[in-house]
């Protein structure tokens, strides 16, 4: 069992920055791939970053590519969004997961997730 704690969101304008953090419980941290999605109101949850097990491999939604960058401490059970130039379109609900043993961009295949936390760019 994982639980899942996101903060760091808030309100920015357009071009600023947030770092998201996502705490994680359990000493089984560092057996996953962990995911940022995000769900803005009417849509579906939407892929955003993953990185593996080991943090040497990421990925990224094209939108925010050179933009966000995911790390993760799993000394710390800690994974990271960094969130620059900001644009409206990112205003959503950002969720971490996990559960998956490999990098993934679908939901389904993420077993914890967290409550979200939002964000919101203004223009």
């Amino acid at each position: 069992q994982v639980q899942l704690v996101e903060s760091g969101g808030g309100l920015v304008q357009a071009g600023g920055s947030l770092r998201l953090s996502c705490a994680a419980s359990g000493r089984t941290f560092s057996r996953y791939a962990m995911a940022w999605f995000r769900q803005a109101p009417g849509k579906q949850r939407e892929f955003v970053a993953v990185i593996a097990r080991s943090g040497l491999s990421t990925y990224y939604l094209d939108s925010v590519k050179g933009r966000f960058t995911i790390s993760r401490d799993n000394a710390k059970n800690t994974v990271y969004l960094q969130m620059n130039s900001l644009k409206p379109e990112d205003t959503a609900v950002y969720y971490c997961g996990a559960g998956a043993s490999a990098v993934n961009r679908d939901p389904a295949l993420y077993n914890y997730w967290g409550q979200g936390t939002q964000v919101t760019v203004s223009s």
